[in-house]
């Protein structure tokens, strides 16, 4: 720098900006000021103060945010399985208060009268998701004591959720029974005979994301009920009925199989558990449904407490039973919704939207319930595709879209989208680059 008298100093033209500056002109992201300035600090600490606007972005991307699920998997577990909803007003909730008498009144009770009702079943019970539900299960009626499971049965499904390692959580001891491929009624009829061997319960569970077919044998819940001990059936997808009576029509092909709450009670279970955000349509939590004694050993277990769910969860579960209740789950619960959309429907969207991109393709395609339901099903769908890898580029959308790629093709299936959300498509369509790497 110059010192000659008289002389304008040089200024040098590296200097970063200050932190606070720069969080400020951060401010249009929407982000706390707090947050702005460490990313600011962060750029400027990694000599490159330009990189902020960028890096702000990448972080609001690790937020929740609503997406438009175009996979064609209805109940995806990434995108936090059925799509639902939520309207509240900003006032309390008489979550433990009795209206009628103004005392303390149980948690349970509003939603679980509901589901009762809906299951044909005594009492019902809600925790926050199914795998509380049969921890907490058997802790209440097999602690210490054994749980007879057939080999076929003693399943780990998504997130590393063992049957085996629930049951040890719970204090219950799992007894395998039969073989992999076939279990009788004799094996648990032996197992419950074995002396020194104190079993507390039998227990159907739900195969959930897989199916076991050929040389095989099971042993239904009805035949389970004739033995001397009481039997649990995890059913796991929540299906309410197996007759679907809020559709207009038949139950769907692809639910062939697939166990009703309803049913599984008229079988002869004593608890049935399941999930709510599955084939119910609901927010996530679990369900416990059956014998009002049995409930009533799963309220007063010390686990119950901190299994419970709160206030927005159970309003939430009310809407949706209170839907099915009054037959209206075909139009006011979305994956019902997905699922009763005809194809010819979803292929006149699909036409529609292909005129926002030359290379864009009306295609038939195969959507999924998805998240462990129906294991194996597949329905018909229809859905967009476009030549090349595109998913990072729908993710960068303002409302990111989840599609998928299958042999270098871009597909949006449109069973998994509703139809408001077409426009994101369409736009997004058009700005697509003519081919992706």
């Amino acid at each position: 720098m110059s010192t000659r008298p008289g002389a304008n100093p040089v200024v040098p033209t590296d200097r970063p900006p200050s932190v606070d500056a720069l969080a400020r002109t951060l401010a249009s992201t929407g982000l706390p000021a707090t947050i702005c300035v460490d990313i600011a600090r962060d750029a400027i600490a990694a000599g490159d103060p330009a990189s902020a606007p960028a890096r702000a972005s990448a972080f609001r991307r690790t937020l929740l945010t609503p997406v438009v699920n175009a996979t064609g998997v209805l109940l995806h577990t990434n995108l936090g399985r059925a799509p639902l909803a939520v309207e509240q007003d900003e006032r309390p909730i008489n979550v433990e208060l009795d209206l009628a008498t103004g005392e303390r009144g149980s948690r349970q009770r509003a939603v679980g009268q509901l589901f009762a009702r809906l299951c044909a079943a005594d009492a019902a019970m809600v925790v926050n998701n199914n795998a509380a539900a049969v921890m907490l299960v058997l802790a209440a009626h097999a602690y210490n004591r054994g749980v007879a499971v057939s080999r076929g049965e003693s399943v780990e499904i998504g997130g590393a959720f063992r049957v085996p390692d629930v049951m040890e959580q719970s204090g219950a001891t799992l007894i395998d029974v039969g073989t992999t491929n076939r279990t009788r009624l004799s094996d648990y009829a032996k197992a419950i005979a074995r002396p020194g061997t104190d079993i507390a319960l039998t227990m159907k569970v739900h195969p959930s994301n897989f199916r076991i077919e050929g040389f095989v044998e099971d042993t239904s819940v009805a035949e389970l009920a004739t033995l001397a001990v009481p039997v649990v059936a995890d059913i796991g997808s929540g299906l309410i009925d197996e007759e679907c009576p809020w559709l207009s029509g038949p139950p769907p092909a692809w639910l062939n199989g697939e166990p009703g709450a309803r049913q599984t009670i008229a079988a002869g279970a004593s608890l049935v558990t399941f999930s709510a955000d599955k084939l119910l349509g609901g927010p996530q939590a679990g369900i416990i449904v059956g014998r009002a004694d049995f409930v009533a050993a799963c309220e007063r277990h010390p686990l119950a407490r901190a299994l419970r769910p709160g206030g927005l969860v159970l309003s939430a579960l009310q809407t949706t039973a209170l839907s099915y209740l009054d037959r209206r789950a075909a139009t006011d619960v979305a994956f019902w919704r997905m699922v009763a959309t005809p194809v010819a429907e979803l292929e006149r969207r699909a036409n529609a939207l292909c005129s926002a991109r030359d290379d864009a393709r009306p295609s038939a395609t195969t959507a999924l319930p998805g998240a462990g339901s129906a294991p194996g099903a597949e329905m018909p769908s229809f859905g967009i595709a476009v030549p090349g890898d595109h998913l990072a580029a729908l993710r960068e959308q303002p409302t990111p879209i989840i599609a998928r790629v299958r042999d270098g093709v871009t597909y949006i299936d449109l069973r998994s989208v509703e139809p408001a959300d077409d426009p994101l498509i369409g736009t997004a369509l058009a700005a697509l680059p003519a081919s992706a790497v």
